[in-house]
């Protein structure tokens, strides 16, 4: 697997794109069609037919979320959205960490880029 890291600098206050990863409402409304909090507290992400099925490892408001699929708990493999403000400009930006297969680096960006994309639209920017 190979570790990619993406940067999207978005027009948003930190409060709401916090919010926008952080809950399952935010997340349903740009990342995923549906997201539900089992009792366990792990998150169900579902798109059209299919399920998947995290666990949060970790956040800090206003800051970062971190996640882990379950059905990937051996490996060392995450998905991390960190809000980054730059200090001399506060340009606001969306810092993600994602992993996928060596030779699907371009996929993995394309569908991120759409899925900031719908995260814009959602948020106005």
């Amino acid at each position: 697997m190979k570790k990619i890291e993406l940067e999207f600098v978005l027009r948003s206050s930190v409060k709401v794109l916090y919010t926008m990863i952080s809950t399952a409402s935010g997340l349903s409304r740009w990342f995923a069609d549906d997201v539900n909090i089992d009792r366990d507290g792990n998150y169900i992400f579902i798109w059209d037919d299919s399920e998947e099925t995290a666990k949060m490892l970790g956040k800090k408001r206003d800051e970062y979320v971190r996640f882990k699929w379950v059905e990937d708990e051996e490996d060392e493999n995450y998905l991390e959205i960190k809000i980054n403000v730059d200090p001399m400009t506060n340009q606001v930006a969306l810092i993600i960490t994602d992993f996928c297969d060596e030779d699907d680096v371009e996929g993995a960006s394309d569908l991120w880029e759409k899925q900031v994309d719908n995260l814009r639209q959602s948020i106005g920017s």
